[in-house]
Formats: C-alpha cells, structure tokens, sequence
C-alpha cells in the first residue's frame, strides 16, 4: 500500500513552503500571515548619553530663616530624547514662571547645590535678559548640554534658569573651576550656540560664598 502523502499547505516560513504562493500573489495583494513578526508595542526612542534631572525651587516655599537650597525638588528625571520633549512641552517655559523661581536641569545624581560634592570645586557662566526673553535661548541651552554639543562636555553639572524681578539669568555650572582650558572653552561654545554677543564671566562657587559682594569673574569671554 503506497505511503499516504501529507497535502496540507506548509506555514510559512517552514522548509516545504510551496514555491507557488509568492509567485501567485498579485502585485500588491495582502496575504494574512499570521506567523509574520508583530510590530513593536512602544516606538523606538532614542537614548541619550546621560540622564538628567529637572530640579525646581520654588519661592513660595521659602522661609527667610529656612537653609539655602532647602526648597529645591527634583521633578523628573529623563534619559531618551523622546522623554525630554514629553516634559519639556508640558511645563511651564521661564516668562511663566513667577518671581524668584529657579528651575534646574542637571546630571542626574547631581544636585544644584554648592556642596554637592561633584559641584564644590566649580562655579558658573552666567547669561542675563531682560524679562520674558530666556525661553529660546533656555531650550538652546537644554539643548545643547543634553545632545553633548560641547567639546567639554564631561565638565558639566547642568544648567539654571532664574526668573527676577527685572531680568531672567541663565547659568551653566562645570565641575573644575581651575581647568581654565575647559571652563574658556564652554563658555565661547555657549555663546556661539546661543549667538549671544556680550561678554560673559565666570564666577567659582568657592568665591560666591566667601564675598558679600558681588564676587569678581575668575574668566570673562
């Protein structure tokens, strides 16, 4: 009695895949093969080098008698470019921000403070506008710290952005006061990105809390 030949069709993919079914399909036709791969669940993002933290200080929440940096919160903490636009869209830009607000974004795991110890041997380049003029040149900042467009990008803690009464100030805070080479360096490349044209100094965190007064620029590009 001759052997019973199996006449199923194959699925596909397996090695007896009739040779007949994609020579048979019409140009354009869409089969149902339910072996094909599913698309992926979540679109594909795009990591970035570092995480970073947005850190706010809110004025309202300070007390003449509390510590400074006592009143600074973390609010999120981002590493794809995708989860940066996601926040950055849904919160408020600096002119929305009220008077003597302070909203960070630094490395995550460092904190905007003078004695966090990846801080304490720096200090700061610092830009000033009038009122309502730091939006852009904030994103650009954001920007070009979290795409890693600065040759010393390493050397960076991150940045803030300070609403005052008469003026909005953003600062970059770096890590090694005393690499002059790098802190000269971020400084004419934070100019450059934000086509900014004044003169700006740099201030080392150690002088800012030993002088009363305003504390005389380590660096000025």
């Amino acid at each position: 009695m001759a052997e019973e030949t199996d006449t199923r069709p194959t699925s596909a993919g397996s090695r007896g895949r009739p040779a007949h079914d994609d020579n048979d399909r019409e140009e354009g036709e869409i089969t149902d093969d339910s072996s094909a791969p599913a698309p992926p669940l979540h679109p594909a993002t795009h990591p970035l080098e570092h995480s970073w933290t947005f850190w706010f200080d809110n004025p309202q929440g300070k007390s003449k008698q509390a510590a400074w940096g006592s009143s600074i919160r973390p609010i999120h903490t981002f590493s794809t470019v995708e989860d940066f636009w996601g926040l950055y869209n849904n919160i408020h830009h600096p002119s929305k921000l009220i008077v003597g607000a302070d909203f960070h974004c630094f490395k995550n795991k460092i904190e905007p403070k003078w004695e966090d110890p990846i801080c304490a041997n720096g200090g700061k380049w610092t830009i000033s506008c009038g009122r309502g003029k730091s939006d852009t040149m904030w994103l650009h900042t954001l920007l070009a710290m979290i795409g890693e467009q600065f040759d010393y990008g390493d050397e960076i803690c991150g940045a803030v952005v300070s609403v005052r009464g008469k003026q909005e100030r953003i600062a970059i805070w770096t890590k090694n006061a005393a690499n002059e080479a790098a802190q000269v360096s971020i400084g004419k490349q934070w100019k450059e990105f934000l086509d900014y044209k004044d003169s700006i100094g740099f201030i080392v965190h150690d002088d800012a809390k030993k002088m009363d007064k305003g504390p005389k620029n380590r660096y000025t590009v």
